[in-house]
């Protein structure tokens, strides 16, 4: 049975003990690995007033995985429009594919990436659905041959015949509604949002149409996200596993940190967390048999893993096992 592709989502998170500088470099050493392994897409996603992510600037960190890598599409997942203009987020993407054409991607989402303190310090466009499709709609007007907006007789001559692709970021069914009455693809955060997956994905599924002209594909398609650590052994991922419980147990207190060291899985058991249960940890037999039940329980034409350590290394270790073993 020919398995469905495997992509990385990264967040760049920033290890205690570690800069900003440090977590960029590891991803970008990542970045090579996943290129020379197989993997679909690197996807980066656009996150604010953290302390343990350093993914705020996506265009600039894509730029530079585009420039060390050769094959792997390379893109956002995703730019939270509301946060930009999107002539501006057009022009950005536009450059990047003209640098490397045909490697890169742009998801869109419309919650803010961060509080709403943060949020509001960097609105520049609406959250609402009929605006966000407007948006869209125009964006894709500047990545036409054309190159100029599709209601405004505004040009965009660097963005101009590129056709970025455009994905559709959710992860409840209003999100997955939006990408099918689109015709776009349709990322689903279930890897922190698991509670309406399958209905997000037959929502999106139900409402998808190629008679919207915003749409760019023939069908539907899935990229689902899950949390992935492969280690040599089960006891050891489910330790370095840990590390991923620990920051979603700070968000929840309002703790600032870094990304920590792993513990003892059985302190870590009153922390876990129904946001990730979507989750796969173990061994690489173990990993590959559980994301093909994920598949099978799904339908997902994609898969995006994100995975999380204190250690660099153990992701490495991670992406490789699980290349390993799947493709």
């Amino acid at each position: 049975m020919a398995r469905v592709p495997l992509s990385v989502l990264d967040l760049v998170g920033v290890s205690e003990g570690a800069t900003p500088r440090d977590a960029i470099e590891d991803s970008m050493k990542l970045a090579k690995i996943a290129d020379t392994l197989g993997y679909t897409r690197l996807w980066f996603a656009e996150h604010h007033n953290t302390i343990n992510l350093a993914s705020s600037a996506t265009s600039i960190l894509i730029g530079r995985a585009a420039s060390e890598t050769e094959r792997i599409r390379v893109g956002s997942g995703g730019v939270m429009l509301p946060n930009h203009a999107p002539l501006m987020v057009a022009e950005q993407y536009g450059t990047l594919a003209q640098m490397y054409p045909g490697r890169i991607d742009l998801g869109l989402g419309r919650a803010p990436g961060t509080d709403q303190m943060t949020a509001r310090a960097l609105s520049r466009s609406s959250a609402e659905p009929q605006e966000f499709a407007q948006n869209i709609y125009e964006m894709q007007g500047w990545f036409s041959d054309r190159g100029a907006g599709q209601t405004m007789p505004i040009v965009s001559a660097v963005s101009a015949g590129t056709n970025v692709p455009i994905w559709v970021l959710g992860s409840t069914v209003n999100g997955a509604s939006i990408a099918g009455q689109l015709g776009l693809p349709f990322s689903i955060a279930s890897h922190f949002a698991p509670d309406q997956v399958n209905q997000a994905i037959a929502v999106y599924r139900e409402s998808f149409t190629t008679e919207a002209p915003t749409a760019q594909i023939e069908k539907p398609y899935v990229l689902a996200g899950i949390n992935v650590l492969v280690a040599d052994t089960a006891e050891e991922a489910e330790r370095e596993f840990t590390t991923i419980l620990q920051m979603f147990a700070d968000t929840a207190m309002g703790r600032k940190r870094k990304i920590q060291p792993p513990i003892d899985p059985e302190q870590a058991r009153e922390i876990d967390n129904p946001m990730l249960r979507i989750r796969a940890v173990g061994s690489p037999e173990n990993v590959v048999r559980r994301l093909d039940e994920f598949v099978e329980e799904t339908g997902a034409d994609e898969i995006i893993t994100t995975t999380y350590s204190y250690d660099p290394v153990v992701r490495e270790r991670s992406l490789k096992l699980l290349a390993e073993n799947w493709f």
